[in-house]
Formats: structure tokens, sequence, C-alpha cells
């Protein structure tokens, strides 16, 4: 991650993980986050700084554990510091890179994840590749060239390993557990512009090609059902995290408003 960064920012961010004697890539998460609002708020999920919490410019901090002050201190300091930074114009990105074009002019480079911006997190597992933007609630993979942009939800991705079957071969985690990646609605199959239909034309054969834009009766009903299992799953998935931030509710970690207005956006995606 620290590659994305010019090298006078990075130094910054350093800077300011020695000052709160912190990890240089805690922060660095941190500064993602909050360079994807211009340095107005920050979402995380960072082990380090007590897992799940929020930052809001102005005076706004809310952490795991909410009666932690020397917590919410520490990660207020931090914010702030580097919201300042980013204000100033001290903490930016590195350009793309250029490329050629075919008739010699030069355009600007692009990632392999579009234009999404850039993540708060990026690797590499077993030939796939991943990008996370839990600023935006995206999560890129790349298999066998090949891009799918996930829409995460209220997940904060803060953990990758390696998976054990399925089919990506890593496996990623959020502050409710490990992510079922086959729940997660597909925003897009490729974000350079090729539709999923161009990505199922490619794997399939010939004569499934010229038929693709008159499926049989038995081709709409496989689909349908496929639809209905799709669905149930995410609303299984939905009903659960609000059952969670009812728990967290009755914990006090969360006012009644937050869980109505979280309550209220997770079914509206129903």
């Amino acid at each position: 991650m620290s590659q994305l960064f010019t090298d006078s920012s990075f130094q910054n961010i350093t800077n300011v993980a020695n000052r709160y004697n912190i990890s240089v890539e805690t922060t660095t998460e941190l500064t993602h986050t909050l360079m994807t609002t211009n340095g107005t708020m920050a979402q995380f999920y960072l082990p380090e700084l007590g897992g799940g919490g929020q930052w809001m410019q102005g005076g706004m901090t809310m952490v795991g554990d909410m009666f932690n002050n020397q917590l919410k201190s520490l990660v207020d300091g931090i914010c702030y510091d580097l919201s300042n930074l980013i204000g100033q114009g001290a903490i930016q990105y590195k350009p793309l890179p250029k490329f050629k074009n075919p008739d010699g002019s030069l355009s600007q480079g692009t990632n392999w994840w579009g234009d999404l911006g850039f993540p708060n997190s990026t690797g590499s597992q077993n030939g796939t590749s991943y990008a996370i933007f839990n600023g935006i609630n995206r999560l890129a993979i790349q298999e066998n060239g090949k891009v799918t942009i996930f829409d995460t939800l209220d997940h904060q991705i803060g953990g990758v390993g390696q998976q054990q079957g399925g089919n990506y071969s890593v496996s990623f985690s959020s502050q409710y557990g490990p992510v079922n990646l086959g729940v997660l609605p597909i925003v897009s199959a490729n974000p350079n512009n090729q539709s999923i239909l161009n990505n199922v034309t490619e794997s399939a054969q010939p004569e499934e090609i010229q038929n693709f834009d008159q499926p049989s009766f038995h081709e709409v009903n496989q689909e349908q059902e496929l639809q209905t299992d799709t669905h149930t799953d995410l609303e299984e998935d939905i009903f659960s995290k609000i059952e969670k931030l009812a728990s967290l509710k009755d914990k006090g970690i969360l006012s009644d408003d937050e869980f109505t207005n979280k309550k209220t956006e997770l079914l509206s995606r129903l």
C-alpha cells in the first residue's frame, strides 16, 4: 500500500505513526480511508485500534470499546493529524503512469480494477489479485484475467487469508467474521467497459454463443431458480446483520437512531 503514496507523503504518514506509537501499516490503512472522503471521515476495521470504529471531522469518534476514552483519544488524534495533512496537500497518491497510444500520444494509465480509485488494501495470492475499497464498499478480484467487482454491503474487510476450496484462492473476513462472497451482490464482472454478458460468452462453446439470444425454456427456468436462491441467501444475510446490529444496540455500542438508520438501509436492499 505504501507504494501508492509519494515518498514525501509516506514519510508524513510514518511520522504520524511514530508520534502515536502505532504501526505504519495501521496508519496507512487509516490514511487510505480518509483519502476517500478528502479527510473528512474514516470508517475502519483495524485490530490495532480496537476493531471497528468511525471518526468524523468535527469531534465525533466511535470505537468498539465505547468506554475506552484512551482509545477514543488515540483514534481522534491520529485522524485529526492525518486529516490536516490531507487538507494541506501533504499526503498525496502517486500519479498513475502514462502509456503511449498507437498514434504516439500519451494517456494516463489505469489499474486493473478500473476507475474505483485507490484501495485500502491490495495483494495477490496463488494467481488471484484483490483490491479492497472499504470507503465505497467495494471488493475487486482478478483471476485468470477476469475482474469481478463486489458490493461489500456493510462489511469492513480487514483480513485476507488462503481459501480452502471455493471459487477463489483467497478468503476475506470483516467485523462479522468470514465474508461469504456468494451472497455479495456483483456490481460488475469487468470494470473496463465489458459486461457480464461478454464474460459469459467468452467461456461458452460456439453453439452456445449462437443461441445465446434465444435461451431455451429449461435455461430460463434454471436462471429463475438461481435468482430465487441468491435472493433467499441475501435475505438471510441481511437479517443476520440486523440481528448483530440489535445485539450492538443492546450492549449500548449503537444508539437507537443509529440502529434504526442502519436497519432501514439494509432492508432497502431486499
